[in-house]
């Protein structure tokens, strides 16, 4: 079992050396505090892992540099956000998203047959319009003019007229700060 005094008056012995290789991997005085008391802390919170009569110092020096590097690892991982990135990354609720698939699904259903037909074997299905158009048994030409008739069709009648018009819509974007022109409260 360690002495907790000559455990702290170790741990107190060898402040200033794990200050100084806090600072020379970080570079930066306040994040090499923060890091130096880490340190301190979790060997305080391991005494009973230390083995009297070993060299304290590498003991310490282990933890700082492990303790670094695992901060490095989660760090790296991280995106520093002013709230725009995370703004952009929010989901709107479901029931949007839900109503614009009913509206999709009647202004779909609207379209001519043919029309539909070539538009779900593209869009839908991933074909190429030369499959699109073997399936269907027409030219190519012709597979590519009802696609453009069904998506100008689909556009018009739900009111689409640029990628901005997907998402959320006008009163869940003026709800929402910073978010396509919303306003601020």
């Amino acid at each position: 079992m360690t002495d907790p005094d000559r455990f702290k008056t170790a741990l107190l012995a060898e402040l200033q050396s794990l200050r100084a290789f806090a600072i020379s991997i970080t570079g930066n005085v306040e994040r090499a505090d923060d890091l130096v008391q880490d340190t301190l802390v979790k060997a305080w919170s391991n005494m009973h892992g230390y083995t009297e009569g070993t060299n304290i110092r590498a003991w310490l020096f282990t933890i700082l540099r492990n303790t670094f590097y695992s901060d490095f690892r989660k760090r790296s991982r991280e995106v520093e956000d002013d709230g725009a990135y995370a703004a952009r990354l929010s989901v709107h609720a479901p029931q949007h998203g839900h109503m614009d698939l009913a509206d999709f699904r009647k202004a779909l259903a609207t379209l001519p047959d043919d029309q539909r037909e070539a538009l779900i074997l593209v869009g839908a299905s991933g074909f190429s319009y030369e499959e699109a158009a073997e399936i269907c048994g027409c030219a190519l030409g012709t597979i590519k003019s009802r696609i453009n008739r069904a998506r100008a069709r689909l556009a018009d009648m739900l009111a689409v007229s640029s990628g901005a018009d997907f998402g959320p819509d006008a009163d869940s974007c003026a709800a929402m700060p910073d978010v396509a022109g919303g306003r601020r409260d």
